[in-house]
């Protein structure tokens, strides 16, 4: 025999499902669609480290990463490759078009990584004002300016300034960077920094 419902019941539940309704609004719970999941757990973030706070630094990216990057709370791009090595990726466009900042320093090989480089790349460190990645093709060059700028402008030793080039992504120009700081090299202070004066140049 099937019991039905009293009519002290069936008010209960009717209140009950109001009481629910009121207190739940579409606010309450994001909605979470396809791509926001497919952003969050997206493997581009997995390429780049964090050297610092707000800084990421790697290697290459294209135009699919930077929903992910923009996602991940980036808004300044910093790029040391020279444009010549993605002929079919306008990056700087692409970039902009994201709704980033977008600098270029382009560094094509060793021959570049003079002091010029170097106070070029800490201005523009000094200057990012908001989460930041720095990147080239691999981080190697990456690594290799924060090495020289930790020898030549902080008056890190080499062993430390190369450290802290790794970090960064310093790998195979770590023999040219050694070279670079065992010459006369630029302990500057902060105003002499600005301008490279009384800095040997070691590029």
């Amino acid at each position: 025999m099937t019991r039905r419902p009293t009519r002290a019941a069936t008010a209960l539940a009717v209140a009950l499902s109001w009481a629910v309704a009121a207190c739940s609004t579409p606010g309450d719970v994001p909605p979470t669609t396809a791509d926001q999941e497919k952003t969050m757990t997206s493997p581009v973030l997995e390429r780049f480290a964090t050297p610092a706070a707000g800084i990421r630094s790697g290697g290459r990216i294209t135009g699919d990463d930077l929903p992910a990057l923009r996602a991940a709370g980036i808004r300044h791009v910093i790029n040391l490759a020279p444009a010549s090595e993605t002929p079919g990726f306008d990056e700087a466009a692409a970039v902009q078009a994201a709704g980033m900042r977008y600098d270029p320093l382009p560094i094509a090989g060793a021959g570049d990584l003079d002091r010029a480089a170097v106070l070029a790349f800490d201005r523009l460190l000094q200057a990012a004002d908001a989460p930041t990645l720095v990147h080239c093709g691999s981080g190697n060059r990456v690594g290799a300016l924060v090495a020289l700028r930790a020898a030549w402008l902080q008056g890190a030793d080499e062993e430390a300034a190369v450290a802290e080039g790794r970090r960064w992504g310093l790998a195979g120009l770590e023999g040219e960077v050694r070279e670079r700081i065992a010459s006369p090299r630029c302990v500057a202070s902060a105003d002499r920094a600005a301008d490279g004066a009384d800095c040997d140049d070691a590029g």
